[in-house]
């Protein structure tokens, strides 16, 4: 598995609110500048599939392939590869947000090379806009 890029934020709100976000895919364009719509086949829950249209690229297929209290890990399937999204929250004072993308699979080079570098530059920009809109701030 390769990492494309990670980014880590720290927020006064509460972990329920970036779960709260995650669950509503359908707002995901709001704090998601790559992203045109999200659409869930179920609920938010572990094993649920949906459909992702990113801007300027093809619709693609995408499992929930883990959601706990602090961990909500979605798999978007791509030709050859599988490209992962793993988001994870921990509290002390304040609550902490990392996103961690990586892809895996015998075409994953070739994704890296067609995806890698506009996620590795808007990973932090959409991690940003989701702590603002979480804590309840226009993004």
């Amino acid at each position: 598995m390769t990492q494309i890029a990670e980014a880590t934020a720290t927020s006064t709100a509460a972990p329920a609110a970036f779960f709260a976000k995650w669950a509503d895919m359908a707002t995901w364009p709001e704090w998601n500048q790559d992203t045109e719509w999200v659409r869930l086949d179920g609920p938010f829950a572990e094993g649920s599939t949906g459909t992702l249209k990113p801007k300027g690229g093809p619709k693609t297929r995408f499992v929930i392939e883990k959601l706990t209290d602090t961990e909500f890990i979605d798999v978007s399937k791509l030709f050859g590869a599988r490209l992962t999204f793993a988001h994870h929250v921990e509290t002390t004072d304040r609550t902490t947000v990392t996103v961690r993308i990586s892809i895996d699979g015998p075409l994953g080079w070739f994704w890296t090379k067609v995806l890698g570098g506009d996620l590795a530059k808007s990973v932090g920009a959409d991690l940003n806009a989701l702590v603002a809109v979480a804590e309840g701030v226009p993004a």
